[in-house]
């Protein structure tokens, strides 16, 4: 494992909305959680105890998404999208034949795209990794995890609106 810091680019409402979801589960969210274990346990022998153990289950979950929104937040590079210059950066939207379908997709982290239909891709995905630095009309392949080779074009590239 190395010790290198990843930044991820964000937007500022990306990063003004994940930042809103950390304070609300580490403060009334933690409470929330805390007064269903406690009502849980209340009920009794916690070996039997469905509801005791999905709170705790849910807590788990809950602390791993505070400890990965911290560390995402801490590393993160917040501006604009860059400007799209028709080269494959990070935080641009991509229009790319993968295996002969068309598909447009946003490269970067998918906290970026937040409630929109972009499929998001990270750079560090094999896909990601292919294309990063590509221009329009360069073509590559990467192999898949099942060990496939997929011929990917890049068609279009531009600037993130948000959307």
């Amino acid at each position: 494992m190395s010790n290198e810091v990843h930044e991820t680019w964000l937007t500022q409402d990306a990063f003004n909305r994940l930042n809103d979801e950390l304070t609300y589960l580490s403060g009334p969210g933690r409470q929330d959680i805390t007064d269903k274990i406690e009502a849980a346990r209340e009920e009794g022998d916690l070996k039997e105890n469905g509801g005791y153990h999905a709170a705790k289950d849910e807590q788990g979950k809950m602390e791993a998404r505070i400890r990965d929104l911290a560390h995402l937040l801490k590393t993160a590079k917040v501006g604009d999208a860059p400007e799209s210059t028709g080269e494959v950066v990070v935080g641009t939207v991509i229009t790319a034949t993968v295996f002969g379908d068309e598909e447009v997709f946003l490269l970067g982290n998918r906290e970026i795209a937040g409630n929109s239909d972009l499929d998001v891709y990270s750079e560090n995905s094999p896909l990601g990794e292919a294309i990063l630095g590509l221009k329009v009309g360069d073509s590559t392949s990467y192999t898949a995890p099942n060990g496939k080779e997929i011929p990917v074009s890049i068609i279009k590239v531009e600037t993130y609106n948000g959307q």
